[in-house]
């Protein structure tokens, strides 16, 4: 089994919390029994997150070796200039060592739901969106890469793993998908 979902803004990748017991988790969304996370998604950043009850499609899910695509949609503090998305296309250096190049290109504002609470608006400080894809998944590696080229994140969405897409999916809700 293979699902897709659309995990929320301040719910953790897994079914229970031992650390802070009154964070948000996935025993909230009633998921078939026996699936668990095949991957992460950080928790403050939303989007897709597929979930399975088979071991071996949950290892071709995220092993590097694979290289999967993961597409967000990020929006950033600041106005996306040329050379900040060129350095993203070259690679990062992070204190973990060099990123994988990744694809990048402006978008307009996507058409999503509200976050709640909102991300934070100040006047004068301007915000953007990007489209950024990698083929990798270190710790909170997009916020990370992002920083680095001076455009802090404010907003992360995962709209695609491969070729599983989010789709119509609002927050909490979930799908079944062809494992193929």
């Amino acid at each position: 089994m293979l699902i897709a979902f659309n995990k929320p803004f301040n719910v953790l990748c897994q079914f229970t919390d031992r650390s802070t017991p009154t964070r948000g988790t996935l025993a909230e969304f009633d998921l078939p029994a026996g699936v668990y996370a095949a991957g992460r998604l950080d928790f403050d950043s939303e989007g897709l997150l597929l979930l399975t009850d088979d071991g071996a499609l949950a290892h071709r899910l995220t092993d590097p070796r694979h290289k999967l695509s993961k597409t967000y949609w990020v929006q950033v503090e600041g106005t996306p200039q040329d050379a900040q998305l060129v350095a993203l296309r070259q690679g990062v250096l992070l204190n973990d060592g060099r990123t994988l190049p990744a694809q990048v290109r402006r978008i307009e504002t996507p058409p999503l739901w509200p976050r709640d609470p909102p991300v934070r608006f100040r006047k004068t400080v301007p915000d953007a969106w990007i489209e950024l894809l990698i083929h990798e998944g270190r710790n909170r590696q997009v916020r990370r890469m992002t920083a680095a080229v001076g455009l802090p994140t404010l907003r992360l969405v995962r709209v695609a793993i491969g070729k599983h897409t989010l789709q119509d999916l609002q927050p909490g809700q979930w799908r079944g998908v062809d494992k193929q």
